[in-house]
């Protein structure tokens, strides 16, 4: 039983996509992180705690708005609030007390962190679950600005948002949610129909998807390349980033020729391994860069 209770929570509040969320904000402090300055342990955990309710009361009050969409998909079906583990009034008050308590530790840490966290949850709760989700087949390509916020988030702790590096992670981040959405667009097409969610390739079909993804898989490997030219680039980005350019762009180009439908696994899994790779070896480089140049 307590593991069920365990599973629901964990599937209400998309622990996964949440632990995500974390780990990029991670990429994005370590990378505006001022140089010389001792790292606070305090701070660090402000960060995670806060972007830990604040993204877990985000996630549940979308399953809450989401509950008649997800009782048509058969993908979405048995979560939480469509199998009754929690009713829909009960994830709410639950998510709006994360959103607040999340904020409000963000706030402690600094409080431009607290308000790039909040225009975050508006973006995708308001903007993209009520507004473009249901009404645009290209809704993944706003809604990729609140997937790409927890780099931003993480920045913003320790320096300027503005600054060229972070604008790099957050571009990486953006770029990438649309090869990695609309590939599982293809495969989960029909559960979005049931759904009434006009995705990508039940609009212009699978061809046309694949095209507008190679447009996207090629701006997102092709911005990583120029890493170089914004901070500075170490061991991790020739063996690490460079192989995984050139892995996404192979595994692309066999998906987009391949006629079997579970082609898009490994390209999806690939994808997303390789923006963890993309936001955490500028950030490792940086810093032992800098702790290279200390020793000597």
């Amino acid at each position: 039983m307590g593991k069920s209770i365990l599973n629901q929570y964990l599937a209400l509040t998309k622990f996964g996509i949440t632990l995500f969320a974390i780990l990029s904000s991670l990429s994005g402090y370590m990378v505006g992180f001022p140089m010389g300055s001792s790292i606070v342990i305090s701070d660090v955990a402000l960060l995670i705690v806060g972007l830990y309710f604040l993204c877990s009361g985000s996630f549940s009050l979308n399953q809450a708005q989401e509950k008649k969409i997800d009782q048509q998909m058969p993908r979405t079906s048995k979560r939480p609030i469509v199998v009754g583990w929690i009713t829909t009034y009960q994830a709410v008050v639950l998510g709006v007390f994360m959103v607040i308590f999340g904020s409000f530790l963000l706030y402690l840490l600094n409080p431009s962190t607290a308000y790039w966290g909040l225009f975050t949850v508006f973006l995708y709760n308001i903007a993209y679950t009520v507004f473009w989700k249901k009404n645009w087949a290209f809704a993944a390509v706003p809604g990729a600005i609140p997937g790409a916020m927890p780099v931003v988030i993480g920045y913003s702790a320790v320096g300027n948002v503005f600054d060229i590096q972070c604008f790099y992670l957050f571009l990486i981040m953006f770029l990438w949610q649309m090869p990695h959405f609309w590939s599982l667009a293809i495969r989960f097409k029909d559960d979005y129909v049931k759904g009434g969610i006009p995705v990508l390739p039940a609009v212009v079909g699978d061809t046309r998807t694949r095209y507008h993804m190679g447009l996207y898989v090629f701006a997102y490997v092709g911005v990583t390349l120029t890493l170089p030219l914004v901070m500075k680039a170490n061991l991790l980005y020739l063996i690490l980033v460079i192989p995984m350019a050139i892995k996404v762009v192979y595994e692309f180009f066999k998906f987009f020729k391949a006629k079997e439908q579970k082609a898009w696994l490994p390209f999806f899994l690939w994808v997303n391994l390789s923006v963890i790779v993309f936001l955490l070896a500028p950030a490792v480089d940086q810093w032992v860069y800098y702790w290279s140049q200390v020793a000597v």
